[in-house]
């Protein structure tokens, strides 16, 4: 099966791109390379895809709509995996304009290239964020979200209410993945795991947001990477139990679903932290700081839909997961690449 995978050279994109390489797909990975965080680890994510004999670069930016027209025009994929976006709570306080040219505008261009060419199921990532002010745990897809307090996850809501948009009228396939706090080897700089090590290791405080109380569903990489791998494989249909009278926001009688990727186990930062210093044999100095604007106190999310209908669900512990986190972080880093330097992201 030929796959367009977008976002190929970012952590989830390279994940699912060996995935879906291992099992023999042909993957086209788009993306653009940008420069939010090093492009260094983008292009050793890159290099190691082309050594593959049925993955091919597409290097363009989603919002090129002359570009994504032409793409899709002449490739005709059978299956869209959509991973690409303009990722982090934080940034988008400082940088909104990014998220609406990536987010609103990259995934409109990807919607209508599906339209347009008959592609037979898009698959697109969506967030945990978008649960905002909704403290009701576990997370459930039944649930509305309707308060985001970030505007990267305004932006990721628009997405899947764009994608039902096109479910609804035009008969396109589409699933929906809200990814809960993702980790693990390959993974983004500005993200937690990452300056944590970094700063653990040279022996620099670490900044503990909330003063350690988050919860986190911590998902590894790997899990989310065979959920969406599997996600893509069952093509969305519609709810022939679906009432409009009170709808439910995860199905539609659109071929339109929403599943939650979890781990199902949430996890005190702090405990997730002593995983993390077990790990490299050192202590944090911690610098204990309030809650983060944008940032969501906890996260847990209900995967029973996942497990019904996909047939999966995410199990690694962060005992697993951080140990092979802390493996590859350090036999990367001892070849002299760039440290990382950006802002904490939690997730």
């Amino acid at each position: 099966m030929k796959v367009l995978l977008t976002g190929a050279a970012g952590f989830i994109g390279y994940h699912t791109a060996r995935k879906l390489l291992a099992r023999g797909d042909e993957v086209i990975g788009l993306d653009n390379l940008n420069d939010y965080y090093d492009p260094t680890l983008k292009r050793a994510r890159l290099a190691m895809l082309e050594r593959e004999p049925k993955f091919r670069f597409v290097k363009m930016d989603l919002a090129d709509r002359g570009g994504m027209k032409a793409l899709f025009a002449r490739e005709k994929f059978p299956r869209v995996i959509h991973l690409a976006a303009q990722a982090g709570v934080r940034y988008s306080l400082e940088n909104p304009q990014a998220y609406v040219d990536s987010n609103v505008t990259g995934t409109l261009n990807v919607l209508e290239g599906c339209r347009h060419n008959g592609v037979e199921h898009l698959v697109f990532a969506s967030t945990s964020s978008v649960y905002g002010l909704n403290t009701r745990m576990p997370f459930t897809e039944h649930r509305g979200v309707d308060h985001p307090l970030s505007l990267y996850a305004s932006t990721k809501r628009a997405n899947e209410l764009m994608a039902h948009n096109y479910a609804a009228l035009f008969k396109l396939p589409v699933t929906g993945l809200r990814f809960f706090t993702v980790y693990g080897p390959w993974g983004r700089p500005d993200m937690a795991l990452f300056l944590f090590t970094r700063n653990i290791l040279e022996g620099k405080p670490i900044d503990v947001f909330n003063h350690g109380h988050h919860r986190r569903d911590f998902t590894y990489v790997e899990d989310i990477a065979e959920g969406v791998v599997r996600s893509c494989d069952r093509v969305a249909v519609s709810n022939p139990q679906w009432n409009a009278d009170e709808p439910d926001p995860a199905s539609s009688s659109a071929p339109f679903r929403i599943y939650n990727i979890g781990n199902n186990a949430p996890v005190d930062l702090i405990r997730y932290i002593e995983v993390l210093e077990e790990c490299l044999g050192r202590k944090a100095i911690k610098n204990m700081l309030p809650l983060q604007p944008g940032d969501v106190a906890d996260t847990y999310a209900d995967v029973e839909d996942l497990a019904r209908d996909v047939g999966y669900k995410p199990s690694t512990p962060v005992e697993t997961g951080i140990r092979r986190f802390v493996d590859w972080y350090l036999e990367y880093y001892k070849t002299g690449a760039p440290q990382p330097t950006r802002v904490t992201n939690l997730g």
